[in-house]
């Protein structure tokens, strides 16, 4: 890389959910293009596996914290203190390019320019799971994400039906482009398929409704297995009557179990990309998904798609695909293909293409990278 100094990038994450996983990954493939990256976490104290997954990393620095995050109860406090935390980190790191993972710290007056990525957004969460619009109680919340929104310099999404959310929510962005998730294809690949199917999530979460899925367990052919957390944030152990129950898997462990899945069934109500279906398709299942529009966008032809709450749809479907062996194999090929868009590195590479709009610096990592592909 020309000259001395590498880029530099303050990157947010929250420990608490599939933005770890994003963050992460960005963060250990833009390390090794030569970036030093400084990962800023909060939502709550690091696991013993989130800390070994950045271990190691040469040019990755970890920031821990503890802070709430703005969709939690009673967080403004918290949120606020957090902001002063990153302004106090942006002094002392001087970063090129601050990347901020979460809405309302875009709206801080940091030095260098700011990127905001949506992942997604209680708003438009609550439409597509209750359908209707958030209570008042969440007038604070729309307020600050769309001061967020208004003071990043680009604001990206996963995909653009949620850049449209956003959209309908707070307003039309004036600088704003998608930002594909993507994940290591060498992680996830296909195994010895065995006759079950598969999903992975956090049972209770209404917008993935795998409770669909355990409600047809019992009228399918094939048993169904489900990863996941089965305890609710409200204290309860909410977990499948009818499904085998595997409970929080390693990555590694999830890994195995999609390699042998024939099939991964996700009937979400909402999912803004959607990164468990990404590992499945490139693990070669065949995917059944929720009939929405971001899946759709990047799916496409890829998968069979049912409405979330047509249970008699779903039960149709999967046992159709377990009768079907032709079918499966094509749309498992097709799935595996299609995920092979969404890689880490093109991931990387779409993030390092929207930093140099802002950055220039980041710009010799970006040929560098081409050069070296």
């Amino acid at each position: 890389m020309p000259g001395d100094k590498r880029p530099t990038l303050l990157l947010t994450a929250d420990t608490v959910g599939g933005v770890w996983t994003y963050a992460v990954d960005l963060a250990r493939t833009l390390a090794r293009r030569g970036i030093d990256v400084h990962l800023a976490t909060m939502g709550a104290p690091l696991r013993s596996h989130q800390r070994l997954q950045v271990s190691g990393c040469r040019g990755l620095t970890l920031h821990e914290s503890d802070w709430q995050l703005e969709w939690m109860a009673n967080a403004w406090h918290d949120v606020d203190l957090a902001g002063h935390w990153l302004l106090n980190l942006e002094r002392r790191i001087q970063p090129d390019l601050v990347h901020l993972n979460q809405f309302a710290f875009g709206a801080l007056p940091f030095r260098a320019p700011t990127l905001v990525v949506a992942h997604s957004c209680v708003l438009s969460w609550w439409r597509a799971v209750h359908g209707e619009a958030a209570p008042s109680s969440w007038a604070t919340y729309r307020t600050r994400v769309a001061a967020g929104l208004a003071g990043a310099d680009l604001v990206a999404a996963p995909t653009a039906a949620m850049l449209r959310t956003l959209s309908r929510n707070y307003g039309r962005q004036r600088n704003a482009r998608v930002l594909p998730n993507g994940r290591n294809a060498t992680t996830f690949r296909p195994g010895g398929k065995m006759h079950y199917v598969f999903a992975a999530g956090r049972f209770w979460d209404e917008a993935k409704n795998i409770t669909a899925l355990d409600a047809v367990a019992t009228d399918l052919s094939w048993p169904v297995k489900i990863a996941g957390s089965c305890a609710h944030p409200d204290g309860r152990q909410v977990g499948p009557v009818h499904a085998e129950a595997l409970g929080e898997l390693p990555s590694h462990d999830i890994a195995r179990r999609m390699a042998a899945a024939s099939i991964y069934a996700m009937p979400a109500r909402y999912e803004p990309f959607g990164l468990s279906i990404l590992e499945a398709g490139l693990s070669g299942c065949a995917l059944v998904l929720g009939d929405i529009a971001s899946l759709r966008e990047v799916w496409g032809s890829a998968a069979l798609y049912v409405p979330p709450d047509d249970h008699a749809a779903l039960r149709r479907t999967l046992e159709r695909l377990i009768a079907d062996q032709t079918e499966r194999t094509r749309l498992a090929l097709a799935a595996r293909q299609r995920g092979l868009h969404f890689t880490a590195e093109r991931m990387a590479d779409a993030s390092l293409e929207a930093y140099e709009s802002l950055a220039p610096v980041f710009g010799d990592v970006s040929r560098e990278a081409l050069l070296c592909a």
